[in-house]
């Protein structure tokens, strides 16, 4: 049940009558007419701009049509009130029984409702993470691992067929990096002295990998020459650093349906596969590029190079692909990766990048594009920096990690469920200050208990009604007289839950999982407020005292809240809480 998408047609269907009774003209489109929540609620319930947007195309003033549609309107039973503001939008007001009719779809659909077929089976590839296998997971990563976790179950809800992936960048030199500071540790283990040089992965974490390289290979590698035992070092350490990572998702609660290896790009003729793609469609070729902005022409030097025209498709300048040595740019991977996502089947990619991604958004958009020839969007989604705090100085550096604080630190001070949701308490590409201490203060300000202790409070009223031997059954609610919600604190709990189905659409359609941790947090506020007024307005609490049927019409309202923070949680990767402690 959508009810704006319900009172969008009953809109349509009068803006059609209006056509055949000549007050409209013929062939009009209809696309941009909406019907959403007014910025003030004294307005009135609803608004829909149809006036406004059919207006220049139908060559009428705005108020002329809008009169004539609000009429149509308020011969519905539905509406109570259709009324003309400003040069011509239309509020409407809607009768309570339509607010309660939410409740029962609410608790007839439970967390089904809302959940949408607006996909309609699209496959959607989500890449997120993808850290480089040389150490635990950080905090930056934590929040991408979280947005794109939660932005793939929202893709689902709503209706896409979503596939999680981890793309491996084990193709690079900072993997032989690793080996040497694995190798270092396996000295250690040995009983010599880690020569941990500039440039080596200092942290702790890689001594568990220096003692199972010792009981690997006891001693034989010391002393030997580095093209000795580089290549298994780099294969042992990488799995072991990924079998860390995976540990890492696990203890946030995200898991991967593929992880996929850049290793596996080279040597295997995909890299050629895909460039030999471009090149067929006329958009690799040999040239020189200009010097970069800011470099003086002395300290450039100009070389001919394998070059994609990237700017045929969005980007600023056209991108190397190989380098005049023969040897592939760092690109080159990347766009056979992308190629074989497309040659899937995918219907649509999203990559969520970090912040210091940005630079590389209109290349990677423009390879996409041009290897589907336009037939799959790419969104790259960046996620801003995390800072943390912790007793108002910033958080120290973990030692275990060398010099910086992990995804394991963060999820062992406050828990999975309440790093989750801080992440997403902020849009992906606005800065977000994660203090350890707020975070878990039982207040107002702190949003992730705001909305557990509304879910809690529910799950209290519900084992009170047990205890008074009240039916408090989803079945035995939504067959009670939900007419007695008539208060305005009980309808005004009632239309925030009908926005539900709506704020999902929206939010998948911008890929914008924040937007439900807003949603959660407005909702709470409406819910805390009416148990606030109960206080002090009897006729308001969950429970009437001898009064079986109005108790059970207000736990239904009570239990339809918790079914949408159940819901949104859910697609969040929060477990709701029981009770508060």
């Amino acid at each position: 049940m959508n009810l704006f998408s319900e009172i969008r047609a009953l809109v349509l269907d009068a803006l059609a009558q209006m056509q055949s009774e000549g007050a409209l003209p013929e062939g009009l489109n209809f696309d941009n007419v909406a019907v959403e929540p007014p910025r003030d609620a004294a307005h009135g319930d609803m608004a829909t701009n149809a006036a406004m947007v059919l207006a220049k195309p139908a060559k009428m003033k705005p108020r002329d049509i809008a009169d004539v549609l609000a009429g149509k309107l308020a011969a519905d039973d539905r509406i109570t009130s259709a009324e003309v503001a400003g040069p011509g939008f239309l509020n409407l007001r809607l009768a309570p029984s339509v607010w309660q009719g939410v409740l029962a779809a609410v608790l007839e659909q439970g967390t089904n409702y809302g959940r949408s077929t607006m996909g309609h089976g699209q496959k959607v590839n989500v890449e997120y993470v993808s850290a480089n296998p040389t150490g635990p997971l950080h905090v930056g990563h934590t929040r991408g691992a979280v947005f794109g976790d939660a932005l793939a179950s929202l893709l689902a809800y709503s209706g896409h067929d979503v596939t999680r992936e981890y793309y491996i960048n084990d193709g690079g030199a900072q993997v032989d990096v690793l080996a040497r500071s694995a190798y270092e540790r396996y000295r250690e283990a040995n009983g010599l002295s880690p020569e941990i040089a500039e440039g080596l992965y200092p942290g702790d974490y890689l001594i568990p990998i220096g003692e199972a390289l010792k009981e690997k290979y006891g001693d034989s590698l010391i002393d030997k020459p580095e093209s000795e035992w580089l290549e298994d070092l780099r294969e042992f350490a990488t799995d072991a650093m990924m079998d860390l990572i995976r540990a890492d998702l696990k203890a946030l609660g995200v898991e991967m349906d593929v992880f996929f290896s850049e290793k596996s790009l080279y040597g295997t003729g995909r890299i050629e596969a895909a460039l030999k793609s471009l090149t067929e469609k006329g958009l690799i070729y040999e040239g020189v590029l200009e010097p970069p902005k800011g470099k003086k022409p002395e300290d450039w030097e100009p070389r001919e190079q394998t070059l994609f025209k990237s700017t045929e498709h969005g980007d600023d300048v056209d991108r190397p692909v190989k380098k005049s040595d023969g040897s592939w740019t760092y690109f080159a991977p990347d766009i056979a990766y992308h190629y074989d996502k497309v040659t899937r089947g995918f219907d649509a990619l999203i990559d969520v990048f970090g912040a210091d991604h940005g630079g590389y958004v209109k290349r990677m958009k423009a390879a996409v594009s041009a290897l589907s020839d336009g037939k799959v969007p790419l969104d790259i989604k960046l996620t801003q920096l995390v800072k943390l705090w912790k007793k108002g100085e910033p958080f120290k550096m973990s030692k275990r990690a060398g010099n910086f604080v992990t995804l394991r630190d963060v999820v062992d001070q406050v828990g999975p469920d309440v790093t989750r949701f801080v992440m997403l308490t902020r849009k992906n590409d606005a800065p977000l200050d994660f203090d350890f201490d707020k975070v878990l203060e039982q207040s107002r300000e702190n949003p992730v208990f705001y909305v557990q202790y509304a879910h809690a409070r529910v799950m209290s009223v519900l084992r009170r009604a047990a205890e008074a031997g009240i039916a408090a059954d989803d079945a035995a609610l939504s067959g009670a007289d939900l007419s007695k919600n008539d208060h305005a604190s009980e309808l005004t709990v009632a239309k925030k839950l009908a926005e539900w189905p709506r704020l999902v659409e929206i939010a998948a359609r911008t890929n914008e999982p924040h937007r439900v941790a807003f949603y959660l947090y407005e909702l709470a506020g409406d819910f805390h407020a009416l148990w606030n007024k109960g206080n002090e307005e009897t006729q308001l609490r969950f429970l009437q005292d001898g009064d079986v049927a109005t108790s059970q019409s207000k736990i239904a309202l009570a239990r339809a809240v918790s079914v949408v923070i159940s819901a949104g949680l859910g697609i969040l990767g929060v477990t709701p809480a029981q009770e508060m402690r």
